[in-house]
């Protein structure tokens, strides 16, 4: 049986043990075997991450150690899929610049905070959105700095609020990408800031086929 880890913590404002869980019910329902844990010490043996299909780190900011940054790599590397939304995957271990490289963006600013409304385009047809329509948000709006190798899929407009970014004009920003790290295949969706932003509608499917997808087959 396919075998998934999902690993949560760090900041608590994103409720990664509510994420957490509802990633573990949707993988579970595909399936998969799911060990969910709320501790780092889950890279620490090579060996045993080797042996997943898929990663899910669920952690904002917070500190990872060098070797297990190293380990996690080396196992999406080898063919294990890594997959996470919001600040729970690309606004984890901030001075890691391993976990940077292999994720494939780094949230910089959310301007406005929570509550802003603002539209997510589909911008391909692969098939982590294909069928699904554009929709509306209410929440943060990510502003990433993106690997220029990621192959992106769904986007949204800056500027929406006002901010020192507004005198660069329309930025077309990343929310759902792919790329690959290795032979492993690696997912990130910047909608999630809590779990009632993506446990419904177009966002959940979004994020529910980007962790099978991800997943080694």
């Amino acid at each position: 049986m396919a075998r998934a880890l999902i690993t949560w913590g760090g900041w608590e404002g994103h409720q990664p043990d509510v994420v957490a869980r509802l990633f573990a019910t949707w993988l579970e329902e595909a399936g998969m075997q799911v060990q969910v844990t709320d501790s780092l010490s889950c890279f620490d043996d090579p060996a045993d991450l080797a042996d997943l299909s898929l990663i899910v780190p669920v952690w904002t900011m917070s500190e990872i150690g060098k070797e297990q940054a190293e380990n996690a790599a080396a196992a999406v590397a080898s063919g294990v899929g890594l997959a996470g939304c919001h600040g729970g995957m690309c606004d984890a271990f901030r001075t890691n610049v391993t976990w940077q490289f292999m994720t494939g963006a780094q949230w910089v600013a959310h301007p406005g905070n929570d509550g802003v409304n603002y539209r997510v385009r589909m911008t391909s047809d692969h098939e982590t959105v294909n069928g699904i329509g554009d929709f509306d948000v209410s929440s943060e709006q990510y502003y990433l700095h993106v690997d220029p190798a990621v192959k992106v899929h769904a986007v949204t407009d800056f500027p929406v609020v006002e901010g020192p970014h507004s005198p660069n004009g329309p930025v077309e920003m990343p929310v759902v990408f792919t790329k690959a790290w290795g032979n492993g295949r690696v997912y990130y969706n910047a909608l999630g800031h809590q779990a009632n932003v993506i446990d419904h509608g177009p966002a959940a499917e979004l994020m529910r086929r980007g962790l099978l997808w991800a997943a080694r087959k």
